[in-house]
């Protein structure tokens, strides 16, 4: 393949999760320009063979498909609208493709104010984690008119393991995302919880993970995060403090529904307690620190010592 018959791709945000999507463009044989204001990220992005744009705004002149992975809506707006920003730098009729989670009404006003400017939006939230983006599993939840999201076809095939079509208008795919995101934060507190107490009854803990995962009880959270409490390592992959955005976002839901949810205001309670011990910035299995210092538990200690 030519450099001129590469597809091009920008991408805004160089994290765990877009980091990894990046890669598995560039395995795809794309061309990729992309930007992050953490110099370490863009660094290894290049390493990779990614091509480094100083702003997001030189993203947007050099692909009409660019993907955002910013934390929330906030950032989302300051990167497309700020002065200089990705939106006036783009071609008439480009696509910004956000994997931002967000409240679905944010989605839904960031695209009305795109396509006011001749832009398009697909509103694709992702899950499936840092090491499923790096292969080339991520699932896209992704909700745009039919024609953008064959255009967009191209950068989505390439780093997903599934394209779920939820539905033709922005604000849908964050519908799913913020349902979703009420799964994965009450699974990972269960799980912790779940830990926490079969190591206070005096429980091998990785023989109790070995039962769990083997047995009725387990969940796709159970089994991928235990793991990091086996190890002792708290190193974020997703931090806690996502959980308390997301979370929050469930809730805000729930209100605007006039839907009781007890389970996910306890869940985030949990989130909220371990950002409150200070280990918002841990990944998000800390919360199982939340009752070891209730406790008195002794959790499996890091091989360095550190935890």
């Amino acid at each position: 393949m030519t450099d001129s018959d590469q597809r091009t791709v920008g991408i805004v945000g160089l994290g765990a999760i877009g980091g990894g999507v990046a890669r598995s463009w560039l395995r795809a044989g794309l061309k990729v320009v992309g930007c992050d204001l953490n110099a370490q990220a863009l660094e290894d992005f290049t390493k990779a063979g990614g091509e480094a744009a100083a702003t997001a705004a030189d993203v947007g002149r050099a692909a009409e498909v660019v993907f955002l992975f910013v934390v929330n809506a906030d950032q989302a707006r300051g990167v497309l609208f700020a002065d200089g920003g990705l939106a006036a730098a783009m071609p008439e009729g480009g696509i910004v493709v956000s994997c931002v989670t967000m409240a679905p009404a944010d989605a839904s006003a960031i695209a009305d104010e795109l396509r006011a400017g001749g832009l398009r939006m697909i509103d694709a939230p992702t899950s499936g984690g840092a090491a499923n983006a790096i292969a080339g599993k991520t699932k896209f939840m992704a909700a745009g008119a039919p024609e953008d999201i064959a255009r967009a076809g191209f950068a989505l095939d390439a780093a997903a393991d599934t394209v779920y079509r939820v539905g033709d208008e922005p604000g849908q795919g964050a519908s799913v995302k913020v349902v979703h995101q009420l799964l994965t934060g009450v699974h990972i507190t269960a799980a912790m919880e779940a830990m926490a107490l079969g190591i206070k009854m005096g429980l091998d803990p990785a023989r109790l993970y070995e039962v769990v995962t083997g047995c009725a009880g387990n969940s796709w959270m159970f089994e991928n995060r235990v793991p990091h409490v086996l190890a002792g390592d708290y190193t974020p992959l997703s931090a806690v403090e996502i959980f308390v955005k997301d979370l929050g976002l469930v809730l805000d839901a729930g209100r605007q529904e006039r839907f009781p949810l007890p389970i996910a205001a306890a869940a985030h309670q949990q989130f909220l307690a371990a950002s409150a011990a200070g280990y918002g910035r841990e990944d998000d299995a800390a919360v199982i620190k939340v009752y070891r210092d209730l406790a008195g538990l002794e959790l499996p200690a890091k091989k360095d010592g550190k935890g």
